[in-house]
């Protein structure tokens, strides 16, 4: 398979939001919703840094994943232009991100009213932009593969 430099940039990027946010979320949620049952209300406060420390390193390694793979991307394929698919093709991957984008957010002005705190909100409003980016990537790659346009 001889995939431009546009579509393996793509697929570094789907496999680096994956990897950054599947770690963080499978990390956070599951031990928010444990101790948001549980009594311990002091350790509410811990675990909100350790939340935004995680998100730090969460965003950190998806840079670091970045920089080093466009980096090893560029050294083995010198052909970076981009032509008039390419831009269509960004667009349309864009619009349908944006939909998505747009649901994420109203879920989280949803979930802001039906909740107490911001955790709900913040991390609902987190994935919707990870599952957007997900879907602008996703779609994409999907119409460079399928050769539409």
């Amino acid at each position: 398979m001889n995939l431009s430099f546009k579509e393996k940039s793509l697929w570094l990027m789907l496999i680096s939001l994956l990897v950054a946010f599947g770690i963080y979320f499978g990390m956070t949620l599951p031990e928010h919703f444990a101790l948001a049952h549980s009594p311990e209300h002091e350790r509410a406060l811990w675990m909100t840094l350790a939340h935004a420390n995680r998100f730090a390193v969460a965003v950190i390694v998806l840079v670091a994943l970045s920089i080093i793979g466009h980096t090893l991307i560029a050294l083995i394929d010198r052909r970076t232009e981009t032509d008039e698919r390419d831009r269509l093709i960004s667009l349309i991957g864009a619009r349908n991100g944006g939909f998505v984008l747009a649901c994420g957010v109203f879920l989280a002005l949803v979930a802001a009213v039906h909740t107490r705190g911001n955790f709900i909100f913040a991390h609902v409003l987190m994935l919707g932009w990870v599952a957007a980016e997900l879907v602008n990537l996703g779609t994409q790659l999907w119409l460079h593969r399928r050769g539409v346009m």
